[in-house]
This record gives structure tokens, C-alpha cells and sequence, in this order.
């Protein structure tokens, strides 16, 4: 006997838009195994991809667009409250600071990782969810710093 406990089967909302978002969120799903996987996403298309998960379709927006993004964040608030995840997982952008802003309330952990395509300066959505997120990770160590994002490596 070990001693150890087994580790707890946690739900996890892994959320992202469309592109690259969910590519990336797809590379870090692994690491999830032994969790329940629940999915939150833009393109219904994207249903193929994870056949055995629950998948959670929104309209996508912009931030131009506040309609949209009410009617997104209603939406999200809807299924966060129904899902009540232990863990919200994010790679962006809108709906994945919706998802965090509002898994926080509720007592989610909260994971975001900005896309390897922000080379330059942390996405907006990044920034903006900083302050809700337990852990805020970018890809890039030249933006990595004791303000801003840990870096732990690259998904790509």
C-alpha cells in the first residue's frame, strides 16, 4: 500500500474558437486523460473531431459586434451553470474569456493559454482574462514575466 490517493476524476470545460484555437486546444487534451473532457466551440463541424465528448456549439463574435456578444456570453453563462466544471481550460479568444470569467464565479479553476500566434504582445482576450485566470500561460518566454504570463513550453 502506497499511501497515495488516486487522483480525483475531474470535469474539465476545454473551450476554444475556431483555427488555430482549437487546434491547439486538441495538442493539450492529452494531458487531460483520466479527467472528463466536456467541449465548448464555435464550429459545429468541429463535433467530428471529439465523436465520444459532449460538445457545446456558441455563435462566434467580435468584439465590434455587442449583440453577438451578449447573445455569446448568455450562451456560455448557460452552459458553464449546467456543465459546472472543476476546471475551465482555455486557448481563446471570446469564448474562452467568457468561459473563465464565468467558471471563476462559480469556483472552476481556470487555465488559459494564449495561442502560439501571438508572437509579439499576449492577445487581447489574454490580457483581459489575466485576473480570473489561476494559471495564464503563453507559449512565447520573451513574453513570459513576473507581471505578466508563465511560460512552460510551446504546444506546437
Amino acid at each position: 500500500m502506497s499511501g497515495s490517493k488516486p487522483t480525483p476524476v475531474r470535469k474539465v470545460l476545454a473551450v476554444a474558437s475556431g483555427g488555430g484555437h482549437w487546434v491547439q486546444l486538441r495538442r493539450v487534451i492529452p494531458a487531460l486523460e483520466g479527467h472528463r473532457v466536456v467541449y465548448l466551440t464555435i464550429h459545429p463541424t468541429y463535433r467530428t473531431d471529439v465523436p465520444d465528448a459532449k460538445v457545446h456549439i456558441v455563435n462566434d463574435a467580435t468584439r465590434w459586434d455587442r449583440i453577438g456578444s451578449l447573445r455569446m456570453a448568455l450562451r456560455i453563462l448557460w452552459v458553464v451553470l449546467r456543465e459546472w466544471p472543476d476546471v475551465v481550460l482555455s486557448t481563446g479568444a471570446a469564448p474562452g474569456f467568457f468561459a473563465i470569467f464565468f467558471g471563476r464565479l462559480l469556483g472552476a479553476r481556470t487555465i488559459w493559454l494564449d495561442s502560439i500566434a501571438n508572437v509579439e504582445e499576449v492577445s487581447m482576450s489574454g490580457r483581459m482574462v489575466r485576473r480570473h485566470a489561476d494559471l495564464w500561460l503563453t507559449q512565447w518566454p520573451h513574453l513570459a514575466g513576473p507581471d505578466g504570463p508563465e511560460c512552460a513550453g510551446r504546444v506546437f
